[in-house]
């Protein structure tokens, strides 16, 4: 394929890629190559089967969470799948009839979806709403289900205006979110502002340190909380290995490795880990889970490439697509979302009944998949470790390639969180009396790693806390520089037994503040007191990663007289999280070259205060002309099949592109009455975004 590369560095295709690989063959079984297994594999498979069906009854801890919460702050910390929404919903149900109203946060848009769709059903949809950016629906009904992200905006907007939040609880799931690195500060700022009157129920996965989160938020909200603790599986895990040669073995004896493994593992050891697949034989493992009844599977897999790959060397299964109504289930998903019938891994997914998930994929393609694998229909899925925050459908089966993953920057060695969330995946309560754990050794798996990782507790959470300018500008509509200071010394990363420590946190983040608030200062958003200027005040509404290049394009002018689909072209820059070059197509160059002008004068504009902030040892995002161009092409209605031949990204990359230039657009509409004009072209340019298969 030749390309040629433009002056702004992206390169440009002239020859359109294919989207659709090649049918996969059927593959024949020799016969030696029969599962084999240890007779000490044999008694862990004994267990496999269907628990008799039986009435729910609560476990001990989450009657003991359900009666603290109505009186208390509670941290539940137990096992992935433990019957901790069970909780949540019972205390929406108390909370609901003493005529109070109820905030439910989670981590992704998502779980969010999912558990609005839960609770409707549940509670009755009129008394359920949802606050997510991308969607807003009955606002102001009882029960809310949203995205911490919103509720921390709430939170600003109450302070700011002297308003109460009005809810009585507020569940955060997945609050082991606490110590994200890219978004933990979210869930931090959320403990740290809420009223004290509200009561805080915190749903996580098995944390070490359960008890110092609940000192803390006793020490900030002055408020008694317990922790309710419970270290069992609902469904028992049993761990197995497979050597090269397709034998099934224990993985443990005891607390030590099975000894064929620890074998292995010595060998391995002297190996240089350079050359060679790094993937084994798909549909040798596949055999080996199907031949004992381990199926259905997640394969967690190191990147998204490794995930198509797999997907497309399997042989078809056993089943056919017709069986069971598969077919039926899928087309019915495919009707109201045509864009979805060209998919590429559509084939497989019927013939194989097998999917990959990752974020490449369109959010509407992930939820097909994750509908298959909840109704039975599918036997694998191959995933990046996605899978394992929060999205809801396990399997009999984990199978593990890798002990290392990706962190969004680089790959890094798994935590035994990590690990812990992916084997939580496995067993399904109700439907199997034993989940599964399937070591297969390669070239990224380090097995004595995976056995400490097994064997410990998850890390303590840590506090991630962090200064940014969005921050202070909206806390300084409500407080003085002290009283910010005061909230910062509030964090969890300045909550210390030993008080030198805590000083030293507590001065590292008012150096922090200061640094930041200067900065604020010299650019006129905030004055010589402390107070926001009128700038400042409707720049502390622009809640995004660089609000300050946004306010000054803002106070230029550059925004002025611009189209809707131009805005949102030369908003979408600011969006990457990641520097990443991107191919486009000679098309499409020629056809976004006038943008290329603007996009540059932009550029010029901020130099300026790009070079102002370096100077003060700030971060400015290096931004890219190819957001630009597939944003324009996308909000010129273009068909979304010919969006992804002339951008060489991922779709799931592309629909996060545009959704996130959105979520930038929404900021503006809460500038009506500074920027009447920049809010009514960023609502129009909403509307040429928000289209099928987005939304």
């Amino acid at each position: 394929m030749r390309a040629i590369r433009n002056k702004t560095g992206n390169t440009l295709q002239n020859k359109k890629r294919s989207q659709f690989p090649k049918k996969p063959k059927k593959l024949a079984v020799a016969a030696d190559r029969i599962p084999r297994v240890h007779s000490g594999a044999l008694a862990l498979l004994a267990d496999i089967g269907k628990p008799e069906p039986a009435a729910f009854i609560p476990d001990p801890f989450q009657v003991q969470a359900l009666k603290l919460i109505l009186s208390e702050d509670v941290v539940v910390s137990a096992p992935t799948g433990s019957g901790k929404t069970w909780i949540a919903l019972e205390a929406i149900k108390e909370y609901l009839a003493k005529g109070c109203g109820v905030w439910y946060a989670t981590p992704l848009k998502a779980l969010s979806n999912a558990k609005y769709e839960e609770f409707g059903e549940a509670l009755g949809r009129e008394r359920v709403g949802i606050l997510t950016g991308d969607r807003k629906e009955n606002a102001d009904a009882p029960v809310i289900v949203g995205t911490t992200e919103i509720l921390r905006n709430q939170l600003y907007d109450a302070m700011d205006s002297g308003t109460d939040l009005g809810v009585d609880l507020v569940i955060l799931d997945e609050a082991h979110y606490l110590g994200d690195i890219d978004r933990g500060v979210v869930w931090e700022e959320v403990l740290i502002y809420l009223p004290d009157r509200v009561r805080v129920l915190l749903l996580s996965a098995t944390i070490s340190n359960a008890q110092d989160v609940s000192r803390w938020l006793m020490h900030i909200r002055k408020f008694k909380c317990s922790v309710v603790h419970s270290a069992v599986r609902p469904v028992p895990l049993h761990v197995l290995f497979m050597t090269h040669q397709g034998l099934l073995t224990p993985f443990f004896r005891g607390r030590r490795l099975f000894s064929k493994v620890e074998s292995y593992a010595k060998v391995e050891k002297n190996r240089k880990r350079i050359g060679g697949n790094p993937l084994p034989d798909m549909n040798r493992v596949i055999e080996v889970l199907r031949e004992f009844q381990l199926l259905p599977a997640i394969v967690f897999l190191k990147s998204r490439s490794d995930c198509d790959r797999s997907l497309h060397t399997l042989a078809p299964s056993p089943r056919s697509p017709e069986e069971g109504g598969f077919q039926e289930s899928v087309d019915a998903e495919l009707m109201p979302a045509p864009e979805l019938k060209g998919q590429r891994q559509l084939e497989q997914l019927l013939s194989c009944r097998a999917g990959a998930h990752h974020a490449g994929q369109l959010p509407g393609w992930r939820l097909l998949i994750e509908k298959m694998m909840v109704a039975g229909h599918l036997e694998v899925i191959f995933s990046t470790s996605t899978v394992a925050a929060g999205v809801n459908f396990p399997a009999r089966t984990v199978v593990l390639l890798q002990s290392d993953r990706f962190n969004g920057r680089t790959f890094i060695d798994m935590t035994s969180t990590d690990l812990h969330q992916m084997t939580g995946r496995a067993g399904r309560r109700g439907i199997d009396n034993a989940g599964f754990t399937l070591i297969v050794p390669g070239k990224y798996m380090d097995i004595p790693l995976v056995r400490d990782l097994l064997l410990s507790e998850s890390e303590p959470l840590q506090s991630r806390i962090a200064v940014n300018f969005s921050m202070i500008l909206n806390l300084l509509l409500s407080h003085d520089p002290d009283g910010v200071r005061e909230l910062l010394g509030y964090s969890f990363a300045a909550f210390h037994v030993n008080p030198r420590k805590a000083e030293k946190v507590k001065r590292r983040l008012q150096n922090d503040f200061e640094r930041h608030l200067r900065v604020l200062q010299e650019l006129d958003y905030v004055d010589k007191a402390g107070a926001p200027t009128h700038d400042g005040r409707w720049a502390a509404r622009l809640r995004l990663d660089h609000p300050l290049l946004i306010a000054e394009l803002i106070r230029q002018r550059e925004f002025s007289g611009l189209n809707p689909q131009e805005l949102a072209s030369l908003i979408a820059p600011f969006v990457l999280d990641k520097d990443k070059e991107i191919v486009i197509s000679k098309e499409l160059w020629d056809r976004t070259r006038p943008l290329w002008n603007k996009f540059r004068n932009m550029l010029n504009k901020l130099k300026p205060l790009a070079q102002f902030m370096i100077s003060r040892r700030f971060e400015v995002p290096n931004t890219m002309f190819w957001p630009v161009a597939a944003v324009f092409l996308w909000a010129h209605e273009v068909d979304w099949l010919e969006l992804i031949e002339d951008v060489d990204a991922d779709e799931g990359d592309l629909a996060m592109l545009v959704l996130r230039t959105a979520d930038h657009l929404r900021q503006f509409l809460s500038l009506e009455k500074e920027e009447p004009e920049l809010a009514e072209t960023a609502a129009k340019a909403l509307s040429t975004l928000m289209r099928s298969p987005l939304v």
